[in-house]
């Protein structure tokens, strides 16, 4: 037979390294994934910033409600109408003391400014300036989505509105505050800092004759040094994150690429197992994962080997009736005027032709049954109500009413259940009693029992097919399950037999877990067991 064209595979070539693979990408993505959110929030700080800046907000508004009480009290003329007078609104500022990073401005409704504290103030602060020029770009988006997160949070958490301080200029700020209301926002001052400014009129009794205005530099200082301080957990993180990935990269990617590679090697046949007890012996999913396909692996070599066996076996025993019908033939070529010899040939060739039509049948039920134990799935099967029935076709039938067969359940109608096919475990009963029968002497009977029987904890259904043949050689107790074996007694029909019956039966019960094994009984005749586990 021409050997089949190799098979392509579907799968392409896998990549060598770890960064190629896939499992390993994926564990160092799901690992940086959530570490990758930590930082890019820990770096933002928005939620941080949020707080500060409405903490600050709140001090300011505080603070600038008192100092426009003392403004409005002691600072303010009221004839002839209400002014402020600047010499006393310098000297109020002058005595506030305010700290480095608060900047009280004080102006007249027309815009100008009569009192400084950045002015006023004896400190001299010795820093080197940064040099003047506009917020940039990144610090100007970085505002306005400090702006947006702040909304955003607010009409989630349904704030009230003018709860965030909002972004605007400063003359926006200066005209809402003339018009007599609080204003505050947030912007970069001429320094390029990020401050927070409170506008609050001064008023003399309800006239608004001027607006002090408070400015907090210090909250991008203090960001950033909360996100100093976060710096060495971010590297710790990112450290651990990447040794974890790298221990699951080798603990998980890196098994299973040996594993598939060693599949691959056991397909292409240059190997005949996966052979990895560094990874069957791991007591993990992985090693139960290697065990798995190191024993499937091994099973399908054995059933391989097991197929190749039956091959070679079946084209020897179809090699006998063959050898014999073309002797035969050619035999009778030479014999043609005698009769009587030609006759003797005839029969022998039928006879041979007898005998490989019962082979090819029972060839044919082997592999039919083969692929009947592996493929349909097994259920609870009433043990005792098979054994009846296939007991009771020996008699409604009338097989060989010479020799009887007779069932015997020492169950006492437990209804003992097994796992199995029906089909199958119906063939061994049926190759048990017919291999009975042909031993069996006329008149003789056949009994098949059926006995609860115990294994440990484990209950097993025990059927016995006993007979009152002559017995079974002892040397010959386990060889009668090897393929194509028989030994007929003396006055069998030629060709009735194949030698598969018992080969079956052996190959069904292991399939089904059980046993099977020939003993002669003391009073005569042979008795076969056959064990199966309960359900």
């Amino acid at each position: 037979m021409a050997k089949a064209p190799a098979r392509k595979s579907r799968r392409k070539k896998r990549s060598s390294g770890v960064i190629r693979s896939r499992i390993a990408r994926l564990i160092f993505a799901s690992n940086l994934a959530g570490l990758a959110i930590l930082i890019v929030g820990a770096m933002v700080l928005n939620e941080m910033r949020a707080g500060l800046v409405m903490s600050k907000k709140t001090d300011l508004e505080g603070q600038a409600q008192i100092f426009t009480n003392l403004l409005g009290g002691g600072a303010t003329l009221g004839r002839p109408e209400p002014m402020m007078d600047a010499d006393l609104a310098r000297a109020t500022i002058r005595e506030l003391q305010l700290p480095a990073t608060v900047r009280a401005q004080v102006r007249t409704t027309d815009g100008e400014m009569v009192a400084d504290s950045f002015l006023l103030s004896d400190r001299v602060d010795i820093s080197t300036l940064p040099p003047i020029r506009e917020p940039g770009t990144f610090s100007r988006w970085s505002a306005d989505l400090s702006s947006w997160a702040s909304d955003f949070m607010a009409r989630l958490l349904r704030e009230r509105p003018g709860a965030s301080v909002r972004t605007q200029s400063f003359e926006e700020e200066y005209n809402a505050a003339l018009m007599g209301d609080m204003a505050s926002s947030q912007r970069f001052s001429d320094r390029g800092q990020r401050v927070i400014s409170v506008s609050v009129p001064v008023q003399r009794v309800s006239a608004v004759v001027g607006v002090l205005t408070l400015e907090a530099s210090g909250v991008d200082e203090i960001v950033r040094a909360e996100r100093a301080a976060l710096l060495p957990f971010i590297l710790v993180a990112v450290l651990v994150a990447l040794i974890t990935s790298a221990l699951m990269t080798l603990g998980i990617a890196r098994p299973l690429r040996r594993l598939s590679l060693a599949a691959d090697r056991v397909r292409s046949g240059s190997s005949e197992s996966l052979d990895l007890p560094n990874l069957t012996k791991r007591p993990d999913e992985i090693g139960d994962l290697a065990g798995a396909l190191e024993a499937m692996t091994i099973a399908l070599v054995e059933r391989i080997e097991a197929n190749e066996r039956f091959a070679a076996d079946v084209a020897h025993e179809l090699k006998n009736p063959l050898t014999s019908i073309r002797s035969a033939v050619e035999t009778a070529e030479r014999v043609k005027d005698d009769p009587e010899a030609r006759e003797k040939l005839r029969q022998l060739i039928a006879k041979d032709v007898q005998r490989l039509d019962r082979l090819i049948t029972d060839i044919s039920n082997a592999s039919r049954l083969e692929a009947e134990v592996t493929r349909v799935p097994t259920a609870k099967l009433d043990i005792t109500r098979l054994c009846e029935d296939i007991v009771d076709t020996y008699t409604a039938l009338g097989m060989d009413t010479s020799v009887k067969v007779q069932f015997v359940d020492e169950t006492k109608g437990a209804g003992l259940l097994v796992r199995g096919r029906e089909g199958p475990l119906g063939q061994v009963l049926r190759n048990l009693i017919d291999n009975a029968r042909s031993f069996s002497p006329p008149e003789g009977l056949v009994r098949v029992t059926l006995i609860q029987d115990r294994q440990g904890r484990q209950t097993t259904a025990r059927i016995l097919v006993e007979d009152e043949g002559p017995g079974i050689p002892p040397d010959k107790l386990s060889t009668i399950f090897d393929r194509f074996y028989t030994d007929r007694p003396a006055g069998a029909a030629f060709g009735n037999n194949s030698g598969l019956g018992l080969s079956i039966v052996a190959q069904i019960v292991e399939t089904h877990q059980g046993t099977v094994f020939a003993e002669n009984r003391e009073q005569g005749g042979a008795r076969f067991v056959v064990e199966i586990p309960a359900a």
